[in-house]
C-alpha cells in the first residue's frame, strides 16, 4: 500500500470531486493516507494535573453547587489536545468527583462501565445493586453497565475520588442509555462485603454462572493489593518495563475486571528507571505513594502522591523513582485485546 501521500488533485479531478460529493461520494485515495496511518494518530497529548491544585479548584466547587443540583459534581481531566471533548484520551473520560459531609450523590444507572479510585477521605461509601462498600485511600471500586449505583459521606470530612469511565467508547457505537432512580438512594438489600466474601476469597459459589462481563467483585481494596505487592517485592524480580506490576481481574474468568477497561496497580522500587515502553492503549496514570519523574517522548513530568498524568498511544514512557513507589493505572487495553488492535514495543523504540 502507498503512504506517499494524496495523488495531485488537477482541475478534472477536482470537478469530478465536486460532482460525486453533491451525491455524498468521496474518493479514498485522497483521504486514504489520513484515515489508514502507519502509526497511531490522535489530538490526545501527554499532560499532568497537580491534585492539590485541582482539589483546591474542587472544593471551590464545593460551595458553587451541591452534589444533589449537580447530581455528580465533577471536574473533567480534559485533554488539552482534545479541548471540549470530554476526555482525557481518544477513547476515555476521567474526572475528579466530591461528595461533602452529609451528601449524597443520587443513585443512577447508564450504559456505560465506571471505575473509582479513592484519593482523599475515608469511611464514605458507595452502593451497587443493593449493596454498599466502604471507602479508603488507594481502593478501586466498580460500577457495571447498567448497575444502580449512589455515594453518600456520614463522615465528617470530604470524600474525593477519580472517575474513569467508557464515555467515548460508548458514544462512538451510539449505545448510551442513562436513567435516574425515583429515590436518592437505593435500598441496601445485600450487607456490606458480601460480594467480597463470596467471590474475593479464591472462590466461587457452588452454582455460580458467570454470564455478565464485569467482575462479581466491586471494590478491590487497597490494603490487600498493596500487600501482595509488598510481599512478591521480596522475591527481587523486577519486570525492566513495569518495575512489579499487577492486573486487576475478574475471579470468574481471569480476564480483566471491566469489558472494555484494564486497570493495573504496579510497584517501583527506590532508584529503579525503567526501560522504555510504549502500547497502543493510551493510558491513565496515579500516582498513589512515593514521587518521580516519567518521560513521555522527551517530556518529562515529576510527580508525587495523588498527582494524575497520561500517555497517549505508541509513545514512549520511562519511569524514574527516588523512593518506592506505587502507580495506578487505567486504559482501553481490555477492548483492545478483545479486538485483536492491542500492540505494545518493549524497547525497540
Amino acid at each position: 500500500m502507498s503512504r506517499d501521500g494524496v495523488p495531485e488533485e488537477t482541475p478534472e479531478r477536482a470537478a469530478f470531486y465536486k460532482k460525486i460529493g453533491e451525491k455524498s461520494l468521496t474518493p479514498l485515495w485522497a483521504v486514504m493516507s489520513s484515515i489508514i496511518t502507519p502509526e497511531p494518530k490522535s489530538g490526545c497529548q501527554s499532560h499532568l494535573w497537580r491534585y492539590a491544585e485541582a482539589k483546591d479548584y474542587l472544593m471551590e466547587a464545593g460551595a458553587l453547587i451541591t452534589a444533589q443540583e449537580a447530581e455528580r459534581r465533577v471536574l473533567i481531566l480534559e485533554n488539552p489536545g482534545m479541548p471540549g471533548e470530554s476526555k482525557i484520551t481518544t477513547s476515555l473520560y476521567a474526572g475528579l468527583q466530591l461528595v461533602m459531609p452529609g451528601e449524597v450523590a443520587p443513585a443512577h444507572r447508564h450504559s456505560q462501565s465506571a471505575l473509582r479510585f479513592v484519593l482523599d477521605g475515608h469511611g464514605a461509601h458507595t452502593a451497587v445493586n443493593g449493596e454498599r462498600t466502604m471507602m479508603e485511600y488507594g481502593d478501586f471500586v466498580i460500577t457495571p453497565p447498567m448497575a444502580w449505583h449512589d455515594h453518600g459521606n456520614e463522615t465528617d470530612e470530604p470524600m474525593i475520588w477519580l472517575d474513569g469511565l467508557d464515555i467515548p467508547i460508548v458514544g462512538f457505537f451510539d449505545t448510551s442509555f442513562a436513567e435516574g432512580y425515583p429515590d436518592d438512594e437505593q435500598p441496601v438489600t445485600r450487607i456490606t462485603g458480601d460480594s467480597l466474601a463470596r467471590f474475593g476469597a479464591n472462590m466461587l459459589p457452588v452454582d455460580y454462572r458467570h454470564e455478565k462481563a464485569s467482575s462479581p467483585i466491586f471494590n478491590y481494596p487497597y490494603a490487600r493489593s498493596r500487600d501482595a505487592l509488598e510481599v512478591m517485592k521480596q522475591q527481587g524480580e523486577w519486570d525492566p518495563c513495569h518495575g512489579l506490576k499487577l492486573r486487576y481481574v475478574n475471579p470468574a474468568d481471569g480476564g480483566f475486571a471491566m469489558p472494555t477497561m484494564a486497570q493495573h496497580l504496579q510497584l517501583l522500587p527506590k532508584n529503579f528507571e525503567t526501560s522504555r515502553y510504549r502500547s497502543t492503549d493510551a493510558t491513565v496514570f496515579v500516582a498513589v505513594e512515593g514521587g518521580g519523574r516519567t518521560t513521555i517522548d522527551g517530556q518529562t513530568f515529576n510527580w508525587g502522591p495523588k498527582d494524575i498524568f497520561v500517555v497517549p498511544s505508541w509513545k514512549s514512557v520511562v519511569h524514574q523513582v527516588d523512593e518506592d513507589s506505587v502507580l495506578f493505572s487505567y486504559s482501553d487495553r481490555a477492548a483492545q485485546q478483545k479486538l485483536g488492535l492491542w500492540r505494545e514495543d518493549r524497547g525497540n523504540v
